[in-house]
């Protein structure tokens, strides 16, 4: 099993990044080499006040710019305006964009980049730190919410799952020029899962944004709290399961093998009745 734990020990200073003002935190948690679609890194960071990522594009290379709390200016395709978490904003292929924290206290973020089939990354810098960007409209901005305020709950068990999950879809395979396959919010209430169930042509990560449960990936269940990443790679069956007292809020993204092409083959499992791993007489406990 696949899963990257946000770990303040592991976060490393970058300066200047593209440009850009000051100095960040950031971790990897996930890079090429694990993926099997073209997926190309899950990035976990904190923008300090006056820093940021300052202004570029990419053309072979889609990228999410995610802010989990607090606020920054965002830039895209030369408009500015301040987002405040939690929020994702796309970077499509050629669009040019940074982000700058322009508040006084820490802004969680997050990045997630996916290439082109076939392509590598490549960046084109602008030399321009942005701290000068003044902020105009929030509507020049692609910008979509990440609120539970939002979501639409269904009954309907979530591939053969149980109970009440709130669900909101942020963006589509349609909302891209790369394979990114799509990105939804969930909420999944105390005693519910999502189903176990595998996929042939997609890959999907679970991003965990609060609360706690337990995956199963290919017959191994662990647990998961605030910050862990799980991938679930081509053909893995995997599902999800609140076992705990509050609801277990995710992004869960997915990258296809080609643009736009779905697969799920549900397996008929609640996943109510799993176990958590036990690694040398003791429960393996998320680090987040």
């Amino acid at each position: 099993m696949i899963i990257a734990h946000t770990d303040p020990a592991r976060f490393k200073d970058a300066s200047n990044v593209h440009g850009g003002a000051g100095t960040i935190r950031i971790m990897s948690l996930l890079e090429k080499p694990t993926f099997q679609t073209p997926w190309l890194f899950i990035h976990r960071a904190v923008l300090l006040p006056g820093s940021g990522i300052g202004h570029h594009a990419h053309d072979t290379c889609e990228e999410m710019f995610t802010i989990l709390d607090n606020a920054a200016c965002f830039t895209h395709n030369g408009n500015t305006a301040e987002v405040r978490g939690a929020a994702m904003v796309p970077c499509r292929k050629g669009e040019s964009h940074g982000i700058y924290n322009h508040t006084s206290q820490d802004t969680q973020f997050m990045n997630f980049c996916v290439l082109s089939p076939g392509g590598s990354y490549d960046c084109r810098d602008f030399n321009d730190n942005l701290i000068n960007a003044k902020p105009g409209s929030i509507e020049e901005v692609p910008v979509r919410w990440v609120d539970r305020r939002l979501l639409t709950y269904t009954d309907q068990p979530a591939h053969q799952g149980r109970g009440r999950i709130g669900i909101r879809g942020l963006w589509t395979h349609e909302d891209f020029k790369t394979t990114w396959g799509f990105i939804h919010h969930l909420l999944i209430s105390p005693r519910c899962s999502i189903g176990y169930h595998r996929h042939e042509t997609i890959e999907e990560c679970y991003m965990v944004l609060a609360g706690r449960g337990r995956v199963t990936v290919d017959d191994e269940t662990r647990c998961i709290g605030v910050g862990d990443a799980v991938l679930n790679r081509l053909g893995g069956a995997h599902g999800v399961y609140n076992d705990g007292h509050m609801p277990l809020e995710l992004l869960n993204m997915a990258v296809c093998l080609e643009k736009g092409k779905f697969d799920a083959v549900d397996l008929g499992d609640d996943l109510a009745e799993r176990r958590v791993k036990v690694l040398d007489g003791e429960v393996t406990e998320p680090l987040g």
